[in-house]
């Protein structure tokens, strides 16, 4: 059993899919975070960076005690590795696979976030931030309908965590102010993931846990964007 503790941000939906397209069994623990979920002792226990998702294996491998995993990247990692699926075991495409998963949290995750953070909820609407980050999500965007040019996914025809992890970051494209129409290769690779039966799960079950929170309120940002060392 994998033990989810979740709220259904990109990072999150991440863990869904893999899990719906995986077949393994889990159970979802809503994190708030918007509530300060993500800062109670209990959870802090094993997700040391006040982040979620975050994942107990009750059922690890090697049939040892229970698995705890951070990070939604670290979470992809161990699953496919877990189930020997949507990671290949080869050298040379497993390599490729881990390339553009780091190029997805070290690029397109933080970008786009960057992108939604002074577009959307800044108090202060700086001309200057707001168009790095566009412009770099754009930039992005590009290089990954490059990547996709004769492409079924990212890393030739199998579906593997370096798409699982990419889509959900590509899902609020209108938010981020791109036109996925002037990237024909992304728009294809990502219309074919928004049709797979796993993806319509688990972007289900993230909308049935958030319909009761459609907009973040000033506590809640605050809580989110004013954390500290010395707050945490």
């Amino acid at each position: 059993m994998i033990e989810l503790y979740y709220w259904p941000t990109p990072n999150g939906q991440k863990i869904t899919l893999f899990l719906e397209e995986s077949g393994l069994e889990y159970r979802i623990h809503p994190i708030d975070i918007s509530a300060g979920d993500q800062f109670k002792p209990e959870f802090l226990a094993f997700s040391p960076n006040n982040r979620m998702p975050a994942i107990i294996d009750t059922r690890p491998a090697d049939g040892g005690e229970a698995i705890t995993v951070f990070e939604s990247g670290a979470i992809l990692m161990y699953l496919a590795e877990k189930t020997g699926k949507f990671l290949p075991t080869d050298v040379r495409g497993k390599k490729t696979v881990t390339e553009w998963l780091m190029w997805q949290m070290g690029g397109l995750g933080p970008m786009a976030g960057q992108n939604h953070h002074f577009g959307i909820y800044a108090p202060e609407k700086l001309p200057y931030a707001i168009n790095r980050y566009v412009n770099e999500t754009n930039r992005l965007y590009g290089v990954l309908d490059r990547r996709l040019e004769g492409l079924t996914f990212i890393t030739g025809d199998d579906y593997s965590i370096a798409d699982i992890a990419a889509y959900p970051w590509v899902v609020p494209w209108q938010r981020q102010q791109q036109n996925l129409h002037d990237f024909p290769n992304l728009k294809r690779w990502f219309q074919a993931i928004q049709a797979r039966p796993a993806t319509i799960n688990a972007y289900a079950k993230g909308e049935a846990l958030s319909q009761n929170r459609a907009t973040v309120t000033e506590e809640g940002k605050n809580i989110l964007f004013g954390q500290t060392a010395k707050n945490v």
